[in-house]
């Protein structure tokens, strides 16, 4: 089945360059100008990722992502030049699974995109046992159904970004196993080598917003200084 892209990009060689790579790759790819012209084409088409720029004329990629994110889980990587860890943290607050500043290498960029694809897939296709002998984990606030890939808390449904679905479920797995940052990053985000802290921390701060009583000091996604994370309660 062939794998569909949405690049968002308003620099023709930019787009020329990223087209080569990715149908070198067997990619189908799709190119928009602009923020609103992506916006059409994704409400069109059915697509396996999306790759977007910032800097648009008329609406902005971080507006942009915002109304998709409302709309779907698909992976998105931002490719810009902005590249400050505030504009990184932005970019990544708001739904992107991924962050890559300009000038690239075609070659990163395609690893990420891969990475991006095959992590979102085995999401779909994920079978969790914890040891419970049951789909389900809760604690009686916190519920998990692994198989189904849904996340409550009270009893409401709270709806995750990909990657922070990846992120719960992966220490989930593993109860008071901690892992260090880089090894989330080459576990979820699946790229050895290419450790970006701030990605995974800004995907663990807003997975608390979301699931814990009081982010400021989690009861399940524990922080051990000096180390990295664990999943802190057993069930």
């Amino acid at each position: 089945m062939e794998t569909k892209i949405l690049l968002i990009e308003d620099d023709s060689d930019i787009c020329e360059l990223i087209a080569i790579y990715l149908r070198m790759e067997g990619f189908c790819l799709d190119i928009a100008i602009s923020a609103e012209q992506g916006l059409s084409l994704f409400r069109q088409s059915a697509y396996d990722l999306l790759i977007s720029d910032i800097m648009l004329p008329g609406m902005d990629g971080i507006q942009l992502v915002e109304l998709i994110r409302s709309q779907s889980d698909i992976p998105i990587i931002f490719l810009t030049s902005k590249k400050t860890p505030e504009d990184v943290i932005a970019g990544l607050h708001i739904g992107a699974d991924d962050y890559v500043t300009k000038p690239f290498e075609p070659e990163v960029l395609v690893a990420r995109i891969k990475s991006g694809l095959r992590r979102f897939r085995s999401l779909r296709g994920a079978t969790i046992d914890c040891g419970t002998g049951t789909d389900t984990w809760t604690d009686g606030r916190l519920t998990i159904h692994k198989n189904r890939l849904e996340v409550f808390v009270d009893n409401l449904p709270v709806t995750l970004a990909a990657k922070e679905l990846q992120l719960l479920l992966h220490l989930l797995e593993h109860p008071k196993q901690v892992f260090k940052v880089s090894q989330l990053y080459e576990r979820i985000w699946g790229l050895n080598g290419m450790s970006d802290e701030r990605t995974v921390m800004v995907h663990i701060h807003n997975l608390r917003k979301k699931i814990e009583k009081d982010p400021a000091a989690p009861a399940y996604i524990l922080t051990i200084r000096g180390f990295g994370y664990k999943f802190g309660i057993e069930k």
